[in-house]
């Protein structure tokens, strides 16, 4: 386990800015993408090893992170976390978790006040954590002046209505509670469907499967192109198969479909593909090859 400096870089007129909560190895490789072949581990681990697996434990490396990106004069989160001293019984690796999430931003001269927007790619625990802080035993917006963009279609079946009809678990309702619904009751919250545009270098698209509302959000400026993708993608294996869902996808067939679809425009715009969660680097180039897809150079 390690905390990373944080590292930015340029896309056009867009800074991106990489704040590291926690990075090293998660879960076994074939738990946490289970249809993905050992085989397939063992043969790329001259690349997987060891930003994102360990061959001696065979586990997966990931990472807890945020993109901030300044565009247009705005501060932007894309996601914010596990959050810290939430309750999550039923997920002990972010039970109680005590992250220092608010002095990385300081560290790059960000303060909650300074933040415009808070992008939610989707509503699980570790996307959304940071909305919020315990003031005196209320849950408040950690960003005073934020617009938070949530989906609509998470902010649906996570909710009281559970309008997707599964896969909300007790865990999903107190996040929602302490993660969400306080967003909602400061006036503060979007609920976006369908493309949502940020300014004129960012947009949201629905990616579902994942989730009901998963998202990515799009980066257009100059002749640089990045898609955030959110957990589409937890393991560069998903790069080489498509076909191979994390543990965590809710439906399993929209996400497959989901994820060829971002990686196939991708390859076709020369996208940077940034997930929530890889390690190493954390942005990928995916190229087409043969009839399916594999990474090229990653950022350095």
């Amino acid at each position: 386990m390690k905390n990373e400096s944080p590292r930015s870089m340029m896309l056009g007129d867009v800074e991106v800015i990489r704040i590291v909560e926690w990075q090293g190895a998660f879960a076994p490789a074939r738990t946490l993408v289970p249809q993905s072949e050992a085989d397939v581990w063992k043969a790329n681990e001259n690349w997987l090893a060891p930003d994102h697996w360990e061959p001696d434990t065979d586990r997966a490396v990931m990472a807890l992170q945020t993109w901030v990106l300044r565009s247009g004069g705005r501060t932007v989160l894309v996601d914010t976390g596990v959050g810290k001293g939430r309750e999550r019984p039923n997920s002990p690796q972010f039970h109680h978790w005590q992250g220092d999430f608010l002095g990385l931003l300081a560290g790059v001269g960000i303060q909650p006040e300074d933040v415009d927007i808070v992008v939610n790619t989707h509503l699980h625990a570790d996307h959304v954590g940071w909305n919020t802080i315990d003031a005196e035993g209320e849950w408040i917006p950690a960003f005073p002046n934020a617009e938070y963009l949530i989906p609509a279609a998470d902010d649906f079946h996570f909710g009281p209505d559970n309008a997707y009809g599964k896969g909300r678990q007790e865990d999903d309702r107190l996040v929602y509670e302490d993660s969400v619904a306080p967003v909602h009751r400061a006036g503060q919250s979007v609920l976006w469907e369908g493309v949502h545009r940020i300014d004129a270098h960012l947009t949201l698209e629905p990616a579902p499967g994942h989730t009901p509302g998963s998202s990515v959000l799009r980066l257009a400026s100059g002749t640089d192109r990045a898609v955030f993708v959110g957990d589409l993608l937890h393991s560069p294996v998903q790069v080489l198969d498509p076909s191979c869902n994390s543990c965590f996808c809710l439906d399993a067939q929209a996400a497959v479909a989901s994820r060829r679809r971002i990686l196939e425009r991708a390859c076709v715009e020369r996208e940077l593909v940034v997930p929530a969660h890889f390690g190493g680097e954390g942005v990928v180039e995916v190229r087409r090859e043969g009839g399916g897809f594999a990474l090229h150079q990653p950022w350095r």
